[in-house]
């Protein structure tokens, strides 16, 4: 039997069309031989280079895609996977729609959207089911639970492309080995796929990323990241800038993973260890402590408001539950700089007249968020500009265009949570 047998690939979106501009964040593949035995499985994140979409049906996040490829990175290995072997989907327009578009996208040779000008021989198991599980469900589920096939985990795309691996071998050990399936992987071998272009060679791919691999852990452990140095003195304006940056990331008590390693760069950059942002740290904290105390009393809303800034900043305990039982005393610099370094209390709002981004899909429709912003006196636009006061995203560690251009811009990306508790 010619071929070297079937390529279950599975897909997990932005969107439900390519033509909508949506992408693939993630692509799983399990190779099985010609009789329907699992011979090797991949997979991996792949960054969309635009907003995640629906996290509620996927379950991907964007900081789960820091540091992942791009689809243009891996083609060469999807390529390999998938050469010479049937493709097979359950709902293989969905899937086979989004491959040829990304192929296209990443000029792959012959790539050219649904008019590919390579033939892809696929099978689909949701129209195989049509014929050889008459009266169940089309949806992966129910066809797997026609065979007792376990769906643990759906849309994930390696737990999609295992089952549907599992209801292509139940077929065909119900049907028997023949014909049908040797036609089709005849045709597969013999309709290799086109050579790849320049600049996509197999060494240019990069490391797969899959989940539990991603950068989402980062946040909570940068100071851990920032090197140790000495001797370790930084002078006032180093500690200005990077207490300026610090409050930035802390504006809506959340830090993102992008706003964690650019912590971390920017340690680096003006020659802070370890030691000395564990101090600087300390003296934020301190300083937000004391102009909680301002008014003599300590709320309750004041006191989470500080546990939570000392979790995301990894402060000792000692530190956090000392601002809860007096007054900070004033801040100390750390040990041997210079005299002078600022008082840090948060300094950002935003006032009537303040230009504001809004991206990703929001709990609240964008457009009514737009419309309540207006009433206040707020200008939304459409457009990140140098003028942007802050950007407001669904996920503050958003890949879409806006949020990467305001990162560029060094404006403020705050979450829908910050936006709900400041005019909500």
């Amino acid at each position: 039997m010619a071929g070297p047998g079937f390529a279950v690939i599975d897909f997990e979106t932005t969107g439900f069309s390519p033509k909508y501009h949506h992408r693939v964040v993630e692509v799983a593949v399990v190779q099985m031989s010609p009789v329907g035995t699992v011979t090797a499985r991949w997979e991996t994140l792949i960054d969309p280079q635009r907003d995640v979409g629906a996290t509620s049906v996927h379950g991907i996040h964007p900081a789960d895609l820091i540091g992942a490829p791009t689809f243009a990175d891996i083609v060469p290995q999807l390529v390999e996977l998938l050469d010479g072997r049937v493709v097979v989907a359950h709902n293989a327009r969905f899937d086979l729609g989004f491959l040829r578009a990304e192929l296209e996208r990443a000029g792959y040779p012959g790539a050219l959207g649904e008019a590919s000008a390579f033939e892809i021989v696929d099978l689909d198991t949701m129209a195989l089911a049509s014929d050889l599980l008459p009266g169940s469900g089309r949806s992966l589920a129910d066809c797997c639970a026609a065979f007792d096939i376990e769906l643990d985990g759906a849309h994930r795309a390696l737990v999609d492309a295992v089952a549907t691996a599992q209801l292509l071998g139940a077929f065909i050990d119900s049907t028997g080995s023949g014909p049908f399936w040797d036609q089709h992987i005849e045709r597969a071998f013999d309709a290799p796929w086109p050579a790849l272009g320049a600049g996509m060679t197999r060494a240019d791919a990069r490391p797969a990323l899959v989940r539990g691999d991603s950068a989402a852990a980062r946040a909570g452990t940068f100071l851990s990241r920032i090197a140790v140095k000495l001797p370790d003195i930084p002078g006032p304006d180093e500690q200005r800038q990077y207490l300026a940056a610090l409050d930035r990331a802390l504006l809506d008590r959340y830090l993102s993973v992008h706003e964690a390693d650019g912590l971390v760069e920017l340690a680096a950059s003006l020659g802070i260890g370890r030691d000395a942002a564990e101090q600087l740290h300390i003296l934020y904290f301190e300083s937000v402590a004391a102009a909680a105390w301002a008014d003599g009393v300590l709320t309750t809303d004041e006191m989470a408001d500080l546990a939570q800034i000392g979790t995301l900043l990894s402060l000792p305990a000692e530190v956090v539950r000392g601002a809860f039982i007096a007054p900070a005393p004033a801040p100390a610099l750390a040990a041997g700089a210079a005299e002078g370094a600022p008082e840090v209390i948060g300094t950002f709002a935003l006032s009537p007249g303040d230009e504001i981004v809004l991206t990703g899909e929001m709990r609240r429709p964008r457009e009514e968020w737009t419309r309540a912003l207006a009433a206040l006196g707020f200008l939304p636009k459409p457009a990140v500009t140098k003028r942007i006061k802050a950007v407001i995203a669904a996920d503050p560690d958003s890949l879409s265009g806006k949020a990467r251009k305001a990162r560029d811009y060094g404006i403020p990306i705050l979450g829908e949570d910050w936006l709900e508790a400041q005019f909500g």
